[in-house]
């Protein structure tokens, strides 16, 4: 029983997906809708509450992102963040399970979940697009523990879809006018957006306006060694940088813990179908270095902590950097297809050897999870690099 109690606690603690907790701007304000959901109440998604992130104002995505980069030999320099002025692009955003609300669908008050989680995951974005990342009424922590621990919750995954067609509805008519847009989401998030694109977006003229699709942490469904079809009819994987209107996706795993036979990612059901993956620091150019951003403070309570960055110089910044440390690539075999992510620590070297990230149980790496918990922190540099690149290709083309 005790087991089961910090399995759960596990699982809640997996609201600090975004590496804890951030300062963030004073609140937007209450949402209009605060009750329990029932279904049938539409947001209005004119009023500012509900977007956690919208241009041109100070928002949960206008965040300390100032970052120390570690070098190896323990040296580290700081890297500012700057947003760009004027960016000629959209991004539009899903976050993933992150809400503490004891409902079984969360309510639309942003909490400390959902604020932190967009700050790492996707403030970063703004140095190439505007950005716009809805509230939704998303299957809660509360629903996902029930559901592990085998007691089964009715958690509404309609209304939580529903709430991001609406919000990407009143996007496209209020605030696109004709611009590119890059989707990025993480698990549950990317999981709507899945649906998002197969549903509303696929056969629409809506389709020339997706840039890309950045869904990090899911099971996307492919043929073996095809670049469309299954999940999607019509859009592709992506197999260049400056390819425009096609996805990049992934689920990470250590080197030395690949997925177990009871992985949540890397497979997915059907004959001759498998987990897409493509690695965006193969993408970017990069040639499979990964450009992380990292917390300073490691993951959470969930994980493992994270051993000092540099053994000669403090870290005071909220993100961290360290160049040549992580690798990753594609990998598929019998035990699935995923990215595979190799931690090149040097013991002899004034910098930290390992990085946290893999949820743990008593002090136990829970395989079947993989570097949920960072997938999309570990390639964050990649991927808004990508976005940059993708971004040019389309406005080149429009």
């Amino acid at each position: 029983m005790l087991h089961v109690l910090r399995t759960l606690f596990v699982l809640l603690s997996l609201s600090l997906i975004a590496c804890g907790e951030t300062s963030t701007p004073s609140s937007l304000g209450e949402s209009p809708l605060t009750q329990e959901p029932e279904g049938t109440i539409k947001n209005d998604y004119s009023e500012a509450a509900t977007w956690l992130c919208r241009p041109g104002r100070n928002d949960h995505c206008t965040v300390d992102l100032t970052t120390s980069v570690v070098a190896k030999d323990g040296t580290v320099t700081t890297e500012p963040f700057t947003p760009a002025q004027n960016p000629e692009i959209d991004c539009f955003y899903v976050y993933p399970t992150v809400s503490r609300d004891t409902t079984p669908n969360a309510d639309m008050n942003a909490g400390p979940g959902e604020i932190s989680v967009v700050a790492a995951q996707f403030a970063r974005y703004s140095s190439v697009c505007r950005t716009f990342a809805p509230l939704y009424r998303q299957v809660s922590l509360t629903a996902l523990r029930a559901r592990r621990a085998g007691q089964p919750i009715n958690a509404d995954r309609e209304l939580a879809f529903n709430d991001v067609v609406d919000a990407w509805n009143h996007y496209l008519e209020h605030d696109n006018q004709g611009r590119g847009v890059v989707l990025v989401g993480h698990s549950q998030g990317s999981g709507v957006l899945t649906r998002l694109i197969a549903e509303k977006i696929e056969g629409t003229d809506t389709a020339s306006l997706m840039i890309a699709a950045h869904l990090i942490g899911t099971r996307l469904a492919i043929p073996q060694g095809d670049v469309v079809g299954g999940s999607f009819k019509t859009t592709p994987l992506c197999t260049d940088g400056d390819q425009t209107g096609c996805v990049v996706t992934f689920a990470s795993f250590r080197d030395t813990v690949p997925p177990p036979a009871n992985t949540l990612f890397g497979k997915v059901p059907g004959e001759n179908m498998v987990a897409a993956c493509n690695n965006p620091a193969e993408l970017d150019g990069s040639n499979g270095a990964l450009n992380a951003y990292l917390s300073a403070a490691g993951p959470g309570v969930s994980s493992g902590a994270q051993a000092a960055w540099s053994k000669t110089q403090e870290v005071t910044t909220p993100y961290v950097s360290a160049p040549g440390l992580l690798s990753a690539q594609c990998v598929n075999d019998e035990r699935g297809s995923w990215l595979e992510v190799t931690v090149h620590g040097d013991p002899m070297d004034a910098r930290a050897d390992d990085i946290s990230g893999d949820v743990t149980v008593d002090g136990v790496i829970q395989a079947d999870w993989g570097l949920h918990l960072i997938d999309v922190h570990l390639a964050m540099g990649n991927l808004v690099r990508l976005a940059e690149r993708q971004g040019a290709a389309w406005l080149a083309s429009h």
